[in-house]
């Protein structure tokens, strides 16, 4: 197949961002396609591009680097132009790369629009991929708060999805919420993926002296609009008001909020709180060798109950429990698994409690490593869930001819209802 792939986030693992675009296709340039992603430059990633257009090629991959530059620390109206200035160019790619099938993956929400152009003006199968519900998301984190806008942007997720020969979400909150939202019945669930030889693997990466005698919780990811890390350095100084100095925070990531609890943190001296800024995919996996578990905080917003977290699946493919809050199908996961332990949201007390159970019960803590080490290979494993997606990607360019999953499969589409697996 020729593979077009519209994502502005691409990096590789020396960057600090999602790896599924790059792994997966690697993967299907392995199988025989071609592949081309038409991406931007987050700040995040490893890419540093010549001129206004360059053009890499990464393990089979052909990368065209649209130079535009992408941050969350950009305001508003900054990152409405940039999603825009993306799409207009690559609309240009939509009309003249030759084909068969077209991948836009959401959000941005304007990625949609040269998976639009190439879906009517071409005449190719699109496959919509939802990372994250937008403009739902949106709208309730009181980010998009116009109406116009949200009526557009409303108007276009719609066209999104209804163009779609199928749609690829990466959870079941989402799947259902698509399915009842739009009645779009060729949904497939295929999440994020545990990146099981990297994380699995022995590092020689060194760190800090101070790492070597304390429990450390680690955190990685954004930190701000989505993630309450404020919730983290409550939970931080509730450890610190029971005395338990043998535990440690740590915070690997960039963000809005970042600036403001690094000076919290100086200011009101919580020595057990470390904030060490974005590092690549190898160095987390020495954190995470060194943890007793992870962490996620996550804004108690319906929205967030649907999300796929990365952060998640490197901590289960490091053999690491999670300790979070959401109350959707993560909380189901952990229930089902016994790979972690959920709190009530936005709770420090619990979240200081379970921290302190898994650092005293080493029992405990054994027994949920090994079962989140399980997870991550039987449900969550990158080569199960690219040729899952490739088989998606068949059955579009030629309907019902994808080998199809079997329904006694240990992955998480057998927990959802027949019609919600595809290919």
């Amino acid at each position: 197949m020729r593979i077009l792939y519209f994502y502005q986030y691409f990096t590789t693992p020396k960057g600090a961002y999602s790896t599924r675009v790059y792994e997966f296709a690697r993967r299907w340039c392995r199988e025989g396609d071609s592949v081309t992603v038409i991406t931007s430059v987050y700040d995040k990633s490893d890419l540093q591009p010549q001129g206004l257009i360059d053009r890499i090629e990464i393990e089979g991959i052909d990368v065209r680097i649209v130079n535009i530059s992408l941050s969350n620390s950009h305001g508003f109206v900054t990152r409405l132009l940039t999603f825009l200035a993306y799409s207009i160019i690559a609309s240009w790619y939509a009309i003249r790369l030759p084909v068969d099938v077209v991948v836009a993956s959401s959000g941005p929400l304007t990625v949609g629009i040269p998976g639009l152009i190439a879906r009517y003006i071409r005449r190719r199968p699109l496959i919509f991929e939802v990372r994250d519900l937008w403009p739902e998301g949106a709208i309730q984190l009181g980010i998009l708060r116009n109406r116009f806008l949200i009526a557009l942007a409303t108007w276009l997720e719609r066209a999104c999805y209804h163009a779609a020969d199928h749609i690829v979400a990466l959870s079941e909150g989402m799947a259902d919420w698509i399915r009842e939202t739009y009645e779009h019945d060729h949904i497939a669930i295929i999440p994020n993926a545990a990146d099981n030889r990297l994380f699995s693997t022995t590092t020689n990466i060194p760190l800090p002296g101070w790492a070597d005698h304390t429990s450390l919780v680690l955190y990685t990811g954004s930190i701000g609009a989505m993630n309450d890390c404020w919730q983290i350095i409550r939970m931080a100084e509730q450890l610190k008001s029971e005395h338990r100095d043998d535990i440690h925070v740590v915070l690997i990531g960039d963000g809005r909020d970042r600036p403001a609890i690094e000076q919290y943190v100086k200011q009101y001296k919580l020595d057990n709180v470390k904030v060490l800024g974005p590092r690549p995919k190898e160095e987390v996996a020495a954190w995470l060798a060194k943890s007793t578990c992870a962490i996620l905080a996550f804004r108690d917003k319906p929205c967030l109950d649907t999300v796929s977290p990365n952060k998640m699946f490197d901590a289960f493919a490091a053999g690491v429990p999670v300790v979070q809050a959401t109350q959707g199908w993560i909380k189901r996961l952990m229930e089902r698994r016994h790979c972690g332990i959920t709190t009530s949201p936005s709770n420090a007390e619990e979240f200081a409690a379970a921290l302190i159970q898994l650092t005293e019960d080493a029992e405990l803590q054994s027994e949920m490593s090994r079962n989140a080490r399980q997870v991550a290979e039987e449900e969550f494993d990158r080569d199960l869930l690219a040729q899952r997606f490739r088989n998606v990607m068949l059955d579009a360019v030629h309907p019902h001819s994808a080998p199809q999953q079997s329904s006694e499969t240990s992955d998480p589409l057998a927990q959802v209802k027949p019609n919600e697996v595809l290919g």
